[in-house]
């Protein structure tokens, strides 16, 4: 069903579509005094769609409420990989000794900030974050940006570390 669900979907939008022109349809002649045909047939029809307005919209409130339901759900997931994350980076940073400083240049690292915009957000010389930088590689065992982002990168694809992060949620 999951593969079918958008082609179903879609169907159904364009089932409402249709029943709403027919709405539409019908109270423009209405207005226009057009005299409807003898017989119930228009009402029979009318019935239909009108159930198949109210199926439609249940179903749509349901489709509704089930979405909000996983993007809920996906939004916790994020929040405890997000967790996991802030917390592989920390004991990684205690296991090879930075000192808060090199921890902070680090981070602005990983996130993308180059040396002079981490200068200017540390308001200190780039010679400084330059040398807080090489410390930081030496430490972590990697030559440079590059590699240590790939040692938490690696980290992350470790289905582990959101095994591990969920157990304690």
């Amino acid at each position: 069903m999951h593969n079918s669900r958008p082609m179903f979907l879609w169907s159904l939008f364009t089932l409402q579509v249709v029943c709403t022109f027919f709405f539409a349809g019908d109270i423009l002649l209405d207005v226009l005094g057009v005299p409807e045909s003898p017989g119930n047939e228009s009402d029979v029809l009318e019935t239909g769609v009108t159930i198949c307005l109210v199926l439609g919209t249940a179903f749509t409130g349901w489709e509704l409420r089930q979405l909000f339901r996983r993007e809920e759900r996906m939004r916790r997931q994020i929040d405890v990989a997000s967790g996991a994350f802030a917390d592989m980076l920390q004991r990684e940073f205690d296991a090879w000794g930075l000192t808060e400083a090199e921890q902070s240049v680090a981070l602005l690292g990983i996130k993308g900030y180059s040396i002079s915009e981490i200068a200017r957000l540390r308001e200190t010389k780039e010679g400084t974050i330059k040398a807080q930088n090489a410390s930081v590689y030496r430490k972590a065992g990697v030559t440079g940006r590059l590699q240590l982002l790939s040692h938490f990168v690696e980290d992350l694809m470790d289905d582990a570390l959101i095994a591990s992060a969920t157990s304690k949620a």
